[in-house]
């Protein structure tokens, strides 16, 4: 089979997907009002409910209970969920038929605790930018009740009147709020978390969203926003969710990146849980998937012979390596992984700044620190602060045939 050499692969900034991952590409929602804050309007619709997840309560309600359920209460070498202090996570933004159950397992690990405002950072599918756009609106509706979650309006002021050159924020204006599926598609769990810890409270007293749309940064930008988000992140008053899926597999996806041999057997699993991975670790898992490429569409088959990886393993050993990457705490790897393979981590902009705002907590309160005894007994003890845990992969399908797709999803936290 003739393999062409990797090349970083960017998304196109239309490449969009639909709640059954089909691609599409469709002109860019003009951003219609000016970045300003004296248009706010109210609420944000629940727009994609009814498609990408249920819009009948009880039936929503009922699926999240169900999918919390289904993650054990213990993780070995974490202890047990929620984790105090995790106060940052990875989780994806699919229909919930195809990421619904992948995310439960980072929000029953996220510790909203203390939280007095969450952020929700998510990669921009149809709205081309090139730095970070905060909400006109209020707040957002979800269909778990008539009231929605508030938004803190008074920190989006504040953010928007920063005036430096690399820390430029813009605004979303509602219809390309409204379009983007890459925030929404976390309010319901983080609505049913909420309410579960906060019962007798009304929507309105809630802890506050400061929702972030993060378009195509370079890694200036990513650098210099998460130098700005550092004291929000050091703060345990504040919790950050990250959105992003990983792996968008397939002809129709413009990616067909395929190793044909096996990679070192330490990237075709799940980052270990309960243990750190270190930059060294991380070097030679992205080293170990950087012989492939792309190959000819006439190919039907991929893998199955003897020695020979299936689609899936060379897809999984790709989104591992990228796990790695990210888990050791080290930006450039992660992007050099990214380099290297051209994955299609959609949310690999937004993952780029948290992970810059982390090293600059890291540098700030001494790099490697771990918290408490080590003892594993849920409370955060021994985990590596400001470095991710992942906690769950999966996939849309696994694929055998070069015409067949996949979707990639993660979930992953990080205790401050």
């Amino acid at each position: 089979m003739a393999q062409t050499p990797p090349t970083t692969v960017r998304l196109p900034p239309l490449f969009i997907t639909n709640s059954a991952h089909q691609v599409c590409y469709q002109r860019a929602i003009p951003n219609t009002t000016s970045p300003t804050i004296q248009s706010r309007m109210p609420s944000r619709e629940a727009t994609h409910a009814g498609s990408w997840y249920s819009d009948h309560e009880p039936t929503l309600s009922s699926q999240l209970e169900k999918w919390l359920a289904q993650v054990p209460d213990e993780l070995p070498g974490i202890g047990r969920l929620p984790i105090a202090g995790a106060r940052v996570i990875i989780a994806p933004h699919a229909g919930y038929a195809y990421s619904g159950p992948c995310a439960a397992w980072a929000y029953k690990a996220l510790d909203l605790s203390k939280a007095k405002r969450i952020f929700l950072l998510g990669p921009s599918h149809h709205h081309h930018l090139s730095t970070l756009a905060l909400p006109q609106l209020t707040s957002y509706k979800t269909p778990l009740s008539p009231d929605p979650l508030p938004l803190d309006t008074d920190l989006i002021t504040h953010l928007l009147s920063t005036t430096s050159t690399n820390t430029h924020f813009t605004t979303m204006s509602p219809p390309v709020d409204s379009a983007e599926h890459s925030l929404e598609l976390h309010l319901p769990y983080i609505h049913h978390l909420l309410r579960t810890l906060y019962p007798t409270r009304a929507p309105a007293a809630y802890p506050r969203l400061v929702p972030m749309m993060v378009g195509s940064t370079s890694p200036a930008t990513e650098a210099a926003f998460g130098a700005l988000l550092a004291p929000y992140l050091a703060d345990d008053t504040n919790a950050f969710v990250v959105s992003s899926d990983f792996c968008h597999w397939g002809l129709r996806f413009g990616y067909t990146y395929y190793l044909p041999v096996p990679a070192a057997s330490s990237t075709t699993t799940t980052t270990t849980r309960g243990t750190a991975t270190g930059a060294a670790e991380a070097r030679a898992a992205i080293d170990a998937v950087s012989g492939g490429g792309a190959f000819k569409a006439r190919s039907r088959m991929l893998g199955g012979g003897a020695g020979v990886p299936l689609i899936h393993e060379s897809i999984s050993a790709c989104d591992v390596a990228c796990m790695r990457a990210i888990a050791s705490g080290e930006t450039e790897l992660f992007l050099d992984a990214l380099r290297r393979t051209g994955n299609t981590v959609c949310g690999r902009h937004p993952i780029g700044v948290v992970m810059a705002g982390l090293e600059a907590v890291r540098r700030s309160q001494g790099e490697g620190e771990r918290d408490g005894d080590g003892d594993g007994d849920g409370d955060g003890d021994g985990l590596q602060k400001s470095k991710f845990y992942f906690v769950r992969y999966e996939r849309s399908s696994d694929v055998v045939a070069a015409g067949e797709s996949s979707v990639s999803y993660v979930s992953a936290f990080t205790v401050l």
